[in-house]
């Protein structure tokens, strides 16, 4: 404190500077909060409850519709490096407003679509716009604004509100879709994405600050970086593969279907549970340490369940013990990024993971199907997940975090 009389004492500006700083970073995560959760509920959540709609309108099938998804998430990893060394160099204030604004846009045309290619240049339009104002690109600015210290809350309370935008975004699509028809549904969310994520973009970030040199100089990958990607790879794919076929698994082992969509169902609540554990943990161990136990658990669930999962008790457990794991990855990978290679390139280095984790998510389902059909039951599918998780396990307990 700095006394200017008797009697009369004022705060030390380093003091008030730092309280500054600190709610500037509050103000921030409050407001890619709110942006991811309507960001991802309008442009990517949505697109399940168009999907039939989409198909009849159109005269295809859904198969056809579907197609035109995938090339969105293709776009979005092919755009990944060059939105990163734009992050990195202009921060996100200019490219997230951009990016919410096109994709506000691009849901206008969506409802105005008559044929499958104008389907196709929409969603490859909304893949571009996720990929400048999402997640990564979310990632990279409160990776920015925070200490190594509060990075962890931080990431934590942005996914954990985010996470609602399935649960707020599917009943209320499809409750547009029945009462109004899925073009004004679209119109609809178009409005809500312009109205609350636009402005927020546009006034709660701040400018970037002046680039460091590290920003411009090129990542060298090194043997850190190549088992950190082994190890959110073989997660991802591992991830994606049971959530596409785990309903199907418990089906053909003998538990009706309202049973097998509920217990599915657990992984959103067992993702917001992972992440609040492993960031109470991250206090005390570290980062890299505590993710591999938690993939290791993952390995052991989801090895046991072909086994155990026909009883209803053995099924729930194996869910669980899987499910604790769903969220960590995308808190964690921040987190290590940035602790070990900084902030001034942090949003190149991680859109860098985002091509072989996108491939990873897209193909590990398909790959599953083949060998359920080689194999004539999911235990072998069930066995082979194991040894990714296993796989992701080694790769991050090996890392050596600086």
């Amino acid at each position: 404190m700095t006394v200017r009389r008797p009697g009369t004492v004022t705060a030390d500006p380093a003091i008030g500077g730092h309280s500054a700083t600190r709610a500037r970073a509050r103000r921030t995560v409050a407001a890619l909060a709110i942006t991811q959760t309507v960001g991802y509920g309008t442009l990517y959540y949505s697109f399940a409850v168009f999907l039939t709609p989409l198909a009849t309108e159109l005269h295809t099938t859904t198969t056809a519709v579907t197609g035109t998804f995938t090339a969105s998430v293709l776009a979005a990893a092919i755009l990944a490096v060059p939105v990163g060394r734009w992050l990195d160099r202009h921060g996100g204030r200019a490219l997230m407003t951009a990016g919410s604004l096109l994709g506000a846009l691009l849901l206008v045309a969506w409802s105005q679509v008559d044929t499958l290619w104008q389907l196709y240049a929409v969603q490859i339009g909304l893949g571009a716009a996720g990929a400048a104002s999402l997640y990564e690109a979310a990632f990279a600015v409160v990776i920015a604004g925070h200490t190594a210290a509060e990075r962890p809350n931080a990431l934590l309370v942005l996914t954990v509100v985010a996470g609602f935008a399935s649960t707020v975004f599917l009943p209320l699509t499809g409750h547009l879709v029945e009462r109004y028809g899925w073009r004004t549904a679209l119109l609809v969310l178009a409005a809500v994405q312009a109205l609350l994520t636009v402005p927020l973009h546009a006034i709660i970030l701040r400018p970037a600050a002046a680039v460091a040199r590290a920003a411009r100089a090129p990542f060298r990958p090194d043997r850190a970086f190549w088992l950190l990607a082994l190890g959110f790879t073989a997660n991802t794919a591992a991830v994606s593969l049971i959530t596409v076929h785990l309903v199907a698994a418990l089906l053909s082992w003998g538990h009706p279907l309202s049973f097998a969509a509920t217990t599915a169902g657990l992984f959103g609540v067992l993702s917001v549970t992972g992440r609040l554990a492993t960031t109470a943990l991250q206090r005390r161990f570290r980062t890299a340490t505590v993710v591999a136990a938690v993939f290791t658990v993952q390995a052991v669930a989801v090895a046991t369940l072909p086994f155990t999962g026909r009883s209803t008790a053995g099924a729930v457990v194996g869910v669980v013990g899987f499910g604790l794991g769903f969220g960590v990855a995308t808190i964690a990978k921040p987190v290590l990024l940035a602790d070990r290679y900084g902030t001034g390139r942090y949003a190149t280095i991680a859109a860098m993971l985002v091509v072989p984790v996108t491939i990873a998510k897209a193909t590990a389902p398909l790959g599953a199907a083949a060998l359920l059909t080689r194999a004539g039951s999911y235990t072998a599918v069930f066995v082979v997940t194991a040894g990714l998780c296993a796989v992701a396990a080694a790769a991050l307990r090996i890392t050596r975090e600086p």
